[in-house]
């Protein structure tokens, strides 16, 4: 799918938010510059190694995982000669992409009125961290914090916990995509460039969904309660088995329930009244999941999918990175490309399809 083949970007981003943006478009057939600071030797996230990493390539994992298809140049914006290569470039590009700290593009001269003036059909797409006038550098574990997805994610006895992905980082990468094609459909009618700005924080707020509209429309606060669901029960409960694999339970139903408890050899749980309505079951949730524990840990996972498969009650088997991607249908979403003389792997962006 070659979407945007005609499309030229200039990538003036580093990390994982912007340059996933840049990514986006490269898989789609657009031909993307990233430009990459020569004094400081490129985006930082080379140096973001794993101990089994070959520390001297240039290349890391995580640069991979947020930059395909993409050319490559080094600069030093501060240098006259360099500044006014990268400003020919964009000169002719469809798009910028930047996320600049605060106040570096005005100092760099790369915001958007300067740029504006060289190409004024140009698409200025910036990522900034809190808010135009807030300086403070927005690193992914501070808008956890921030936003309120920290206070909520844990265990009930734990202290809070950030996720393991720089998910605001994600959310914006993908806010930032929305935005810019909507713009490039406003471009297309009337031939004027756009500025298209998203900040993380706004980004990881949007996200917040039903939680926030819990507090939103009922003053409720949403409690560290690990996968649970504050909602619906059993629903992000986890279950051992006697060959020690873990499965999920999301049980939205109370046809689903009375399925579970059927299978389950449980049968006498469907007319308990503490467990008639999903309302009672999350009243009553710790005395069901252990009635549920226990009677997971009589049969080996192996036994247990086929059944709940079988009876139409929703469940996860909890899989690990070596687990999730041996699964085959999972190999058609892995991008390969040898870059600098190493070959990379990462997950695609694009998880669309377009049939005419």
């Amino acid at each position: 799918m070659k979407s945007f083949q005609n499309l030229k970007i200039v990538e003036l981003s580093s990390v994982l938010a912007g340059p996933l943006v840049g990514t986006f478009f490269a898989e789609l057939g657009a031909k993307v510059i990233k430009v990459e600071n020569k004094v400081t030797g490129g985006d930082v996230t080379r140096q973001w190694k794993l101990p089994e990493e070959n520390q001297q390539h240039p290349v890391s994992a995580y640069y991979a995982a947020a930059n395909f298809g993409k050319k490559s140049i080094f600069k030093n914006l501060k240098n006259q000669e360099d500044y006014q290569e990268v400003i020919e470039l964009i000169a002719t590009a469809h798009i910028v992409l930047l996320n600049f700290k605060p106040g570096d593009a005005q100092k760099l001269k790369f915001d958007h009125d300067t740029l504006s003036k060289v190409n004024p059909k140009l698409i200025y797409a910036e990522i900034i961290g809190f808010a135009d006038n807030d300086p403070r550098v927005a690193y992914d574990v501070v808008l956890q914090a921030e936003t309120g997805y920290m206070a909520m994610n844990g265990e009930v006895d734990s202290p809070p916990l950030k996720m393991p992905l720089a998910m605001i980082d994600i959310m914006a990468a993908h806010q930032l995509k929305e935005g810019i094609l909507c713009a490039l459909l406003e471009s297309a009618i009337d031939g004027k460039g756009r500025k298209v700005s998203v900040s993380l924080y706004e980004a990881g707020l949007t996200a917040l969904a039903n939680q926030a509209s819990n507090w939103l429309m009922n003053g409720h606060i949403p409690q560290r309660i690990g996968s649970l669901h504050p909602n619906i029960a059993p629903y992000g409960e986890t279950f051992t088995c006697a060959d020690g694999k873990w499965l999920v339970l999301a049980v939205g139903s109370d046809r689903q329930f009375e399925k579970l408890c059927q299978l389950l050899g449980l049968s006498a749980l469907i007319t308990d009244s503490r467990f008639e309505t999903n309302t009672f079951r999350v009243q009553h949730r710790t005395a069901l999941t252990r009635y549920l524990k226990e009677a997971f840990l009589k049969k080996p996972s192996s036994q247990w999918v086929p059944l709940l498969l079988e009876n139409q009650v929703p469940f996860g088997q909890i899989k690990d990175m070596k687990e999730v991607f041996e699964e085959e249908q999972d190999s058609s979403l892995i991008l390969e490309e040898d870059m600098e003389g190493q070959p990379t792997k990462r997950v695609k962006t694009v998880a669309f399809k377009i049939m005419g």
